[in-house]
């Protein structure tokens, strides 16, 4: 009996002196073209990172990220994103699917079916929906090395001008910067579309390249896009989703479930973080560029709609086209209207129609 007890006091002796498991690092490179001056990936480094930090620790430790920070464009220029994760060059990142029409062409369903809603948190959310009610929306992004984890929509877009602007004649001829397929709001107006994107707006209208831009306000306050560009003109062309954090497949699937599980968690978080402070900052990034010497221009409702009008179905033009190549063009583009229209919105065309 005595010899028992010795025994199992000894064993209770070497399990107490038995160091911890040892802690598993994980080096992770997480990117963005964009540098930290714009919202989305200032708040990659500022709640989605320590946010993970936090919830491993939380978690007992046993997992913990090295992370490498590649913002604007160290490691991938902004539109080489995707590629970049999908080729090993980085592991995770904020992927611009703007940039990307020919490779995610689903995801740019908003830039295509314009004028819906200025609800940033609206457009996230219907989009994310769509990702997980449509499997070819995930797959695409799988087909290319990534896991989506989260997305963001960006602010309404409106039009920022070095020459007055009262009604959709007066961009005949002129030149704009257009990201992606916002080119495409600008047939039928006489506009001239400029392939162009927020790291070279300022300088290229200074020295001439186009005459303005089709943009967002969040971004063109930081910018100082009034600067070039003082004609602030309100057409509205509402929010669009402009991308999301993604994670290498690769990556993805050898860390553990419990990382995995803190990963996407946490990337909900920043989600959920963007589209609340991005809502917030709309009207004082108005404020800073008027403050700084933009002017307002408020298009009338009647040259807003005499826009929309002039515009062919580019939607069902699109979704069309997507399905000759097997794609769910039109179920994509039917979730995107019908989740504007059972949430209460108001979109001015019915593109699915």
């Amino acid at each position: 009996m005595r010899a028992r007890h010795v025994l199992a006091a000894l064993a209770l002796t070497a399990a107490l002196a038995a160091p911890a498991a040892a802690q598993q690092i994980h080096k992770i490179t997480i990117i963005a073209g964009h540098p930290p001056v714009f919202l989305w990936v200032k708040l990659t480094d500022e709640i989605f990172i320590p946010e993970v930090d936090k919830r491993l620790a939380a978690a007992g430790g046993r997992h913990k990220i090295e992370w490498n920070r590649g913002w604007g464009g160290t490691v991938a220029k902004l539109g080489t994103e995707l590629e970049a994760i999908q080729d090993g060059l980085a592991d995770m990142g904020f992927v611009s699917s703007i940039f990307q029409a020919a490779k995610l062409p689903l995801q740019n369903v908003t830039y295509y079916a314009p004028f819906g809603t200025e609800d940033v948190g609206l457009v996230t959310r219907i989009v994310d929906d769509i990702h997980a009610k449509v499997p070819a929306m995930r797959d695409t992004w799988e087909r290319h090395g990534n896991v989506y984890l989260a997305g963001a929509a960006l602010d309404a877009y409106h039009l920022l001008t070095n020459f007055p602007v009262a009604k959709v004649d007066d961009l005949k001829g002129r030149k704009l910067a257009a990201p992606g397929p916002a080119a495409n709001w600008l047939k039928g107006t006489g506009g001239v579309p400029v392939a162009a994107n927020l790291n070279t707006y300022y300088n290229d209208i200074k020295t001439g390249v186009y005459d303005g831009t089709l943009t967002f306000m969040t971004a063109a306050a930081p910018a100082k896009l009034q600067e070039v560009a003082p004609n602030i003109v309100k057409i509205n062309f509402g929010a669009q989703f402009a991308g999301g954090l993604t994670i290498s497949k690769r990556v993805h699937d050898r860390l553990p479930a419990e990382v995995r599980d803190v990963i996407k968690a946490a990337a909900r978080d920043w989600a959920k973080a963007f589209a609340e402070e991005q809502a917030k900052r709309v009207a004082a990034s108005v404020g800073a560029m008027t403050a700084a010497g933009g002017k307002v221009v408020e298009v009338a409702a009647a040259e807003r709609q005499k826009w929309v009008d002039a515009m062919p179905n580019i939607a069902k033009e699109w979704a069309e086209d997507l399905e000759k190549k097997g794609l769910p063009g039109n179920a994509v583009l039917a979730a995107w209207m019908d989740g504007l229209r059972q949430a209460g919105a108001k979109p001015i065309r019915n593109w699915d129609k």
